[in-house]
């Protein structure tokens, strides 16, 4: 933060009425274990109190909240060889961030630590919790409802409404969202003037007032960001694109990392893959054009998807793309909240709802559980092999692969193909036949019993069944998912 940044903070805190429990005003104890103890108890208060963070301030006069600076330099203090900051970080549990900010302001001097509020647990300074009861530190222990009250607070916690940068100003905050790829996205007119740019922000939750600042919530950030990198614990979230010579990891021939927000960023995004795809080239009413090998609106829904269902919770890992010479692979962080043989008919549980209905409300995502059903249209339509997802310890991969013939297919190709298109067909309004199958693998219609083998192996792998079990004709016979 910048002096004039500290200078603003400083002033918004002094503000504060007397009884906020995650605030707490000192002049020059800077006792190491008394600073620790304060640290965890406005952790867990600022938690309780549904703050962000809580401070410990140093130069203002705890009783009538005025400025009268200190002498005291946290940043130089050490507790033996190691400095006051990493000598705290080891005694405090779970490790919190908190930072220490040195600065003058009116010719005086100044100290705050910003603490982040905890989110799942509470705080411990040396193996005891502590947390602030109107103006006094207390022991968390002798407080169990406010104790059982931060254990719960994870349950609530919603990571597009935190805080990706807080203390902006009205210029910076026009500096680093693009609005105008914003108010384009809406489909609503640029106001005039920058309040009417900044209400409009404000509504949306792509900014909150702070004092006479903005914070810039991670929704804003993620969205409409001009440059991710501007957020630094964001940055690791733009999307990574990779190409590789053939058909495993050991030739890099280009990679790309996104430097806008998902929003403003995502019609590049898909251009970008539009033209670097391998293409075909066609003849359509006379006229040659080049058509990928993988369906764009299929690719388009799958990066969306990615991005709406990752994990933030998942540190140093983002949503990718790599493309190998017979497939694409689309990997996003976390685990899948539902089973993906589930995915077409099911309505998505969304960890982050909040970026989800967002992007749905700009048209870059379809409505709750119709995204995957185009995708196997999509797959079928251009005679693709059907996708395949895999589920690791902490991510999901959708594998896209490239044309096959169906003497290329191996059987859980063909097992997944008939599956999927039971699938389609069932939330379609419509029933898998022998017919049907065949003209989505485009077999010959004296080939039929190909076909039936397929569905026999479907049946054995209980994928599928029989949707009218007295019909006795294999040839006319009709099959719907198992979960039907």
């Amino acid at each position: 933060m910048t002096n004039h940044e500290l200078s603003i903070l400083l002033k918004d805190l002094q503000a504060l009425p007397k009884e906020s429990e995650w605030v707490e005003f000192k002049m020059n104890n800077g006792d190491p274990h008394e600073i620790g103890e304060y640290i965890a108890a406005l952790s867990n208060s600022a938690c309780y109190h549904k703050q962000r963070y809580g401070f410990l301030v140093y130069g203002i006069e705890d009783a009538t909240h005025r400025l009268v600076g200190t002498s005291f330099k946290p940043k130089s203090k050490k507790i033996g060889n190691q400095e006051l900051e990493n000598w705290l970080a080891t005694q405090l549990s779970p490790r919190i961030d908190f930072n220490i900010f040195e600065f003058t302001s009116n010719d005086l001097d100044f100290a705050i630590f910003r603490i982040l509020a905890t989110r799942n647990q509470p705080v411990t300074f040396k193996g005891v919790s502590f947390i602030r009861i109107g103006s006094y530190k207390k022991s968390l222990i002798d407080h169990p409802e406010r104790e059982r009250a931060i254990w719960n607070k994870q349950d609530n916690y919603v990571f597009e409404k935190a805080i990706a940068l807080e203390h902006v100003s009205d210029d910076e905050v026009l500096k680093l969202i693009d609005y105008t790829g914003f108010f384009d996205l809406i489909d609503f007119r640029l106001p005039d003037n920058r309040k009417g740019i900044l209400e409009k922000l404000l509504q949306d939750k792509i900014v909150i007032k702070n004092g006479a600042c903005y914070d810039i919530t991670n929704l804003g950030a993620l969205l409409f960001a001009k440059d991710m990198e501007k957020f630094e614990a964001l940055s690791r979230r733009a999307v990574r694109v990779v190409f590789y010579d053939g058909n495993n990891r050991i030739k890099t021939i280009r990679e790309q990392v996104g430097k806008r927000g998902y929003a403003v960023g995502f019609e590049g995004l898909i251009k970008y893959f539009s033209e670097n795809l391998p293409s075909n080239e066609i003849i359509d009413a006379a006229l040659r054009r080049q058509v990928t090998l993988y369906p764009i609106l299929a690719l388009r829904e799958l990066i969306a998807n990615a991005i709406i269902h990752q994990d933030f919770s998942i540190t140093g890992s983002s949503p990718m793309v790599e493309v190998f010479n017979n497939r694409i692979e689309i990997t996003n962080p976390g685990r899948p909240l539902i089973d993906p043989l589930r995915f077409v008919d099911h309505s998505p549980e969304s960890r982050n709802e909040v970026l989800a209905k967002f992007m749905r409300r700009l048209n870059i995502c379809e409505e709750r559980g119709s995204g995957i059903d185009k995708v196997v249209f999509e797959c079928e339509f251009n005679q693709l092999p059907a996708h395949e997802v895999i589920v690791g310890d902490n991510y999901t991969r959708i594998i896209m692969y490239g044309p096959k013939t169906l003497r290329q297919m191996d059987k859980g190709d063909k097992v997944r193909a008939c599956y999927l298109h039971a699938c389609l067909k069932y939330v379609s309004g419509d029933i898998m036949t022998n017919q049907s199958l065949r003209e989505r693998f485009g077999i010959e219609e004296h080939n039929y019993s190909t076909a039936s083998r397929i569905i026999a192996e479907a049946l054995a792998s209980e994928l599928i069944k029989d949707y009218d079990a007295d019909n006795r004709s294999k040839k006319f016979a009709k099959y719907v998912p198992y979960w039907v």
